[in-house]
């Protein structure tokens, strides 16, 4: 307890006009957050505010971040502001790190009000990277709207932000820590806890380790490879598949967070896990995978390099759901799929009699669904997927997802799939990311497009490639109605039996995405 009270400072300053968070939160160049006066500060206010005072007070809020450039120093800002502002306890990970679906399993866990996430996802890291910060609700999941707009409110007018300068953490010490600050009757508590510890004891609930450390330890030992690409997920990694399933110390690589994830954007593809596609189809490896700076995102690969697309991921999960502990005790509530996702998961559903949700691009509107009790396993195209046991995407349980489907049927990667689409049909998925687009070019081009799209005559059209001829089977301008609430989310672009696209959101500056269905 520090013996003296802190003081409570207020600090004059002026508002941003550019601090509306989108869908994944506040994602800005690094530069502009480290270097632009109070720019954090203020949309730290700026969410703190959007809190009723009467929930704020006293509650308790999980913070913590993906390992990038600043978060450190972002931190210790949140938790002089946090202290200022009322709230009585804050979680943080060990040195800061907590990966997005530890956080919301914590949220959930610990009944909190919320939780934030400093991360920008698969976006490149060190000073010329990206930086981000992310506010998860108390169901765990990603703000609604509602909050987002509050936030943005709030920021357009803010005078004034106050926070508690003297007050200072020691992120490598794990426990309870209390400080008394001025005109406060009670401490304010910091506790760091162990990053994994929370997040690990949820997934012994839903798998079956036995079954799975069988598979990496035992006669037939299948030899694995995942790259956790210099974020947050090394201790996940090594902890859960090294330590707690037996895989050896070399099947994870990459492990150790990284501020810069090693120079290299820590997203999860074939181009930027290069290293792992290399070392995978040398044939000394029955399964890769990789996961993105924050946890949320994977991708997997069979042995030779066989590549899974996202969609295709998504509906071999859902159709071998029954290998999994946590499915076969709770049973099938539904599945979902954001709009841009291929509808191969749309033919799993209909053979195993399942409601299909199709959304649009957003975890938010899976949250709906699955607090309503809708919905067991979502899924979209940017590898993101997860089930109803969180409220995030969540790379390494779709690791273990596969692992589980392995141990279960005694096949290869490339098999399962094979053999998934021999039963219910492929679906052919491509996606390409153009970076470094002139955004307002990107504009009239994406313009141009949905003109075209939503054109009646579009749907007349055939295409003939070699001997075979494609006709457009659906194109609109895509609506979702919200079967919860019954609210309406319109112009989510065009959406075609045969192509969708869209501008993107959240990083390099300028992306496109085009993807095929």
């Amino acid at each position: 307890m520090e013996t003296n009270p802190i003081p409570v400072v207020t600090v004059q300053t002026s508002p941003f006009d550019d601090q509306r968070p989108g869908t994944n939160g506040l994602r800005r160049k690094t530069e502009l957050f480290e270097g632009k006066k109070n720019y954090l500060q203020n949309y730290i206010q700026s969410l703190l505010s959007s809190i009723d005072l009467r929930d704020r007070q006293g509650c308790t809020m999980v913070v913590g971040s993906d390992g990038r450039y600043f978060s450190q120093a972002a931190t210790e800002i949140i938790v002089q502001m946090a202290a200022a502002n009322g709230i009585g306890r804050l979680v943080i990970g060990h040195n800061g790190l907590l990966s997005t679906p530890a956080v919301s399993c914590i949220i959930r866990k610990i009944k909190a009000i919320g939780g934030i996430i400093l991360t920008a996802s698969h976006n490149p890291g060190g000073p010329g990277g990206d930086f981000g910060v992310k506010f998860n609700v108390a169901n765990g999941g990603p703000s609604p709207d509602t909050v987002m707009e509050k936030i943005a409110q709030v920021s357009r007018t803010l005078e004034e932000y106050t926070i508690c300068p003297d007050l200072h953490i020691d992120l490598a010490r794990l426990g309870r820590h209390d400080f008394d600050l001025e005109n406060k009757f009670k401490p304010f508590r910091v506790e760091i806890v162990d990053s994994v510890e929370v997040y690990l004891n949820l997934l012994r609930t839903i798998f079956d380790f036995s079954a799975i450390k069988t598979l990496l330890t035992g006669p037939e030992q299948l030899k694995i490879r995942v790259d956790a690409m210099n974020g947050v997920m090394g201790p996940y990694v090594r902890r859960i598949l090294c330590d707690e399933l037996g895989a050896p110390a070399n099947a994870a690589v990459n492990c150790v967070p990284l501020e810069d994830f090693g120079g290299r954007p820590p997203e999860p593809s074939l181009t930027y896990a290069a290293p792992l596609v290399d070392a995978m189809k040398g044939g000394d490896f029955g399964f890769g995978a990789a996961l993105d700076a924050d946890g949320d995102r994977y991708m997997i690969l069979g042995e030779n390099g066989f590549f899974v697309n996202p969609s295709d991921s998504l509906a071999v999960m859902a159709a071998n759901l029954s290998c999994i502990p946590y499915f076969r005790q709770l049973g099938l509530k539904g599945f979902a799929r954001s709009m841009a996702t291929s509808t191969a998961l749309d033919r799993v559903a209909k053979a195993l009699k399942v409601t299909l949700y199709e959304t649009p691009t957003g975890w938010r509107f899976f949250g709906d669904l699955m607090d309503s009790g809708r919905c067991s396993l979502c899924g979209e195209e940017s590898f993101g997927t997860s089930s109803d046991h969180i409220r995030e995407k969540d790379g390494l349980w779709s690791v273990l997802v596969w692992l589980s489907i392995m141990a279960v049927r005694k096949q290869g990667v490339e098999e399962i799939v094979k053999d998934h689409w021999a039963k219910l049909g492929r679906n052919y998925f491509c996606r390409f990311d153009y970076e470094g687009v002139d955004p307002r070019a990107a504009f009239y081009l994406m313009r141009d497009l949905e003109g075209v799209i939503t054109d009646k005559a579009f749907l007349t059209q055939k295409f003939a490639v070699g001997t075979n001829v494609y006709s457009v089977e659906r194109a609109d301008n895509f609506e979702y109605i919200d079967p919860v609430d019954g609210t309406v989310v319109r112009n989510q672009r065009g959406r075609g039996g045969w192509e969708e696209m869209r501008m993107g959101g959240e990083g390099r500056r300028g992306e496109e995405e085009m993807r095929r269905r």
